[in-house]
C-alpha cells in the first residue's frame, strides 16, 4: 500500500540571484524578506489544507528560525499545523522536526499534546537536535544546550524525551536527571484546593505521593501557599495526547548513531537527501537494530514490514524535491528556475556539510565544502523533474532499490523563487496526473480516517 506525504520547509517566494562571489540567495531586502515570510506563513496553512483536500495523507514541515537568505522558514510548526488542523479532517501533520534543547521538554510536550487534540489525534510527533548555531546558542541557553558541544547537545536531547514521554503516559509524574528536576525540589505548594483534592479517595495517587506535608514557616510571607514548608513533589501534564499510549515519533536521521538510538526507541526514521543507495543502506541499519532490541515499538506490535508498514504507521520515509513540468510552461525555464532554487538552499545546507550524505553508498564521502548544484541534485534523483509519468517513474524506483514493503513516500514541491500559487499548482497537478500512476504500482493507497473532533461553532439561537 501507498502512502504520499508532503514536506514543507518555508523557501522565500522572492526571486533567487546569484551573487558575485557565486552564492544564491533570495533577492530582498531586509523589510521584503519580512513580508515574503508573511506570504509563506500563510502559504503553508493554505498548502496543508490543501493537501488534505487532495488526498495526501501526510503533512510535515520543519523548524527555523533567523534566516534573512531565503532558504527555510518555520518558526513554530505546531502553531502552524494547529491551524492547518482547525480545517482539515484527515491529513496528519507532523514535524521533521521539532528541536528538543530548543524547547523546556514540559512545555512542547503540552503544546504537542494540544495539537493531537484538537486534530482529533493526528499529531505525528518530530523530533531533532539541531546544527544551526545561530538558532541553538540563542534557544538553547537557557537549558544548557549547546550545539557547539555535541555530547552536551545530545544528552539534553535524549533527557528532554525521557521527560515528555513521561509526561504524555504517566497521570503523575516527577523526574530528576542530568539537566532537569521536575518540579524542583524547593517549590512550596502548601495550597488548599491541592491538598483537598488528593485527599479524595477516588484520585490515583495519594497526597503524602504528591506533595510533601511541612510544618507552618513564618518567613514564608502573606502568602498562604508558601506559609508552610510544605513542597510539591508531581506533576500533572494536561492535556496529554489523544493517541495512546502517544502519537508516534519521528527523528530526521543521518549518522549510524542516530539511526540506531531512533531504532532502539520505536522512533521512525526520516531521510531527506541521501540517494537510494544509500538510504538502503540506512534502512538496513535501522532495522538490524530494531531487530536486536525486539522491534520496539510504541504499542508493543512487534516487528513491522521492511521499510514502511503502512497499517502500524512504523518504518523509514524519504522524501525528495519535485517540479512538474506544467502545460503551457517553457520547459527550459522552469528547469533553470529549478536549479537556481535548488543552489539557494544548497549554498545555505552545504556549509553545514550535508554535501557529505549525496554520496552513493558504494562512494567515498562528498567532501564537506563541495559546491552543491542543481544538475548534482537532479542526476542522483535527489531532486526529481520532468512531466507527472517520468517524476512517478522515478519515485517507484525508489521503492524498488530500498526494497520496500509498504511504500511511504514525501513530496518537496515548495523551492525559492516561486510564489504560493505556483506551489499550489504543482501540488494539484501531481495529485492529479502522478498519484494514480503510484496508486496502481502500490496496490492503492491508504485513505485516512475522518477526524471526529467538531471544531465549528454550532449556531446559537436568540433568546
Amino acid at each position: 500500500m501507498l502512502e504520499v506525504g508532503v514536506f514543507h520547509n518555508g523557501a522565500s517566494d522572492l526571486p533567487a540571484v546569484t551573487t558575485p562571489n557565486g552564492v544564491v540567495v533570495n533577492d530582498g531586502t531586509l523589510a521584503e524578506v519580512q513580508e515574503s515570510n508573511q506570504r509563506v506563513l500563510v502559504n503553508q496553512i493554505r498548502q496543508g489544507i490543501l493537501a488534505d483536500r487532495l488526498g495526501f495523507n501526510y503533512w510535515f514541515m520543519t523548524e527555523h528560525h533567523f534566516q534573512p537568505e531565503g532558504a527555510e522558514y518555520s518558526p513554530n510548526p505546531l502553531l502552524t499545523e494547529t491551524a492547518i488542523a482547525a480545517h482539515t479532517k484527515r491529513i496528519r501533520l507532523g514535524q521533521a522536526a521539532n528541536i528538543l534543547p530548543w524547547w523546556h521538554p514540559v512545555r512542547i510536550a503540552e503544546q504537542a499534546a494540544m495539537l493531537d487534540v484538537i486534530s482529533g489525534g493526528r499529531l505525528e510527533f518530530g523530533i531533532g537536535r539541531g546544527y544551526q548555531p545561530r538558532e541553538a546558542e540563542v534557544f538553547g541557553w537557557p537549558y544548557g544546550s549547546t550545539i557547539q558541544d555535541q555530547e552536551r547537545n545530545r544528552a539534553y536531547y535524549q533527557e528532554a524525551y525521557d521527560i515528555i514521554i513521561k509526561a504524555w503516559t504517566q497521570p503523575s509524574f516527577s523526574h530528576q536527571g542530568q539537566f532537569f528536576t521536575i518540579p524542583p525540589v524547593y517549590t512550596r505548594w502548601n495550597h488548599k484546593q491541592t491538598i483537598a483534592y488528593f485527599s479524595m479517595d477516588k484520585v490515583e495517587r495519594r497526597l503524602e505521593e504528591v506533595l510533601k506535608v511541612g510544618a507552618p514557616d513564618p518567613y514564608g510571607g502573606a502568602n498562604p501557599v508558601l506559609q508552610s514548608a510544605t513542597i510539591l513533589k508531581e506533576l500533572q501534564v494536561f492535556p496529554q495526547p489523544l493517541q495512546k499510549p502517544h502519537p508516534q515519533t519521528w527523528e530526521p536521521l543521518t549518522t549510524e548513531r542516530s539511526i540506531r538510538w531512533a531504532a532502539q526507541r520505536g522512533v521512525n526514521g526520516y531521510f531527506i537527501v541521501e540517494p537510494n543507495s544509500r538510504l538502503r543502506k540506512n534502512i538496513e541499519v535501522y532495522y538490524d537494530e530494531a531487530e536486536k532490541q525486539g522491534w520496539p515499538d510504541r504499542a508493543n506490535r512487534g516487528r513491522f514490514k521492511f521499510g514502511w508498514d503502512a497499517q502500524k504507521r512504523r518504518g523509514i520515509v524519504t522524501c525528495r524535491y519535485i517540479h512538474l513540468t506544467m502545460p503551457g510552461k517553457d520547459k527550459d525555464r522552469e528547469l533553470q528556475r529549478m536549479k537556481s532554487a535548488l543552489e539557494l538552499q544548497w549554498d545555505y545546507y552545504g556549509p553545514f556539510g550535508f554535501a557529505a550524505v549525496l554520496a552513493d553508498a558504494d562512494e567515498p564521502m562528498y567532501d564537506l565544502n563541495m559546491k552543491v548544484t542543481g544538475d548534482l541534485l537532479l542526476k542522483k534523483e535527489i531532486a526529481l523533474f520532468g512531466t507527472p509519468s517520468d517524476v512517478a517513474e522515478a519515485i517507484l524506483r525508489v521503492k524498488e532499490q530500498c526494497g520496500y514493503d509498504d511504500f511511504m513516500f514525501h513530496t518537496w514541491f515548495e523551492l525559492g523563487g516561486f510564489r504560493g500559487e505556483e506551489i499550489e499548482e504543482q501540488m494539484q497537478y501531481f495529485a492529479e496526473e502522478a498519484m494514480p500512476i503510484l496508486r496502481r504500482a502500490c496496490g492503492g493507497q491508504v485513505e485516512n480516517p475522518v477526524s471526529t473532533t467538531d471544531l465549528n461553532p454550532r449556531e446559537m439561537q436568540r433568546v
